[in-house]
């Protein structure tokens, strides 16, 4: 049975950061980090018979904007399905019912968040960033 939980105290933080810390956009991310990351968000653990096998998280001030990070399934139960789910309890959160911007950064999921009415951005030379 496949569950979907905003509940902190059920997350398996060794699990979440064991797969980070190898990962593109988290590499070496420490279990500190993982954890402080954690703690400074709505996060989602996503469940197959209460065993965590995915993760996503949700940076907000619940009304304005929505950043999505760290979304990911286990490698061995992908092409299930799972991360649609996923997503899909995250768009419909209560918490997060407001948000009128919701932005993500990816390298090769376009077309999973696609089907939750992500485009790319409309004015992409408004964006700027630092990255220390």
């Amino acid at each position: 049975m496949i569950t979907v939980s905003t509940d902190k105290t059920k997350l398996d933080v060794p699990f979440i950061q064991n797969f980070l810390k190898d990962i593109y956009w988290a590499a070496g991310r420490t279990i500190e980090e993982v954890q402080t990351t954690i703690d400074a968000s709505v996060c989602f653990g996503i469940y197959l018979n209460d065993q965590q096998i995915g993760f996503a998280r949700v940076i907000t001030d619940y009304v304005v904007f929505g950043y999505v990070m760290d979304v990911f399934i286990a490698e061995e139960h992908r092409g299930k399905g799972y991360s649609s789910i996923l997503i899909q309890h995250m768009m419909n959160e209560p918490l997060l019912k407001d948000i009128k911007i919701w932005r993500l950064a990816t390298t090769d999921a376009h077309f999973l968040y696609e089907k939750f009415g992500f485009t790319k951005l409309s004015h992409p030379g408004k964006m700027m960033e630092k990255i220390l």
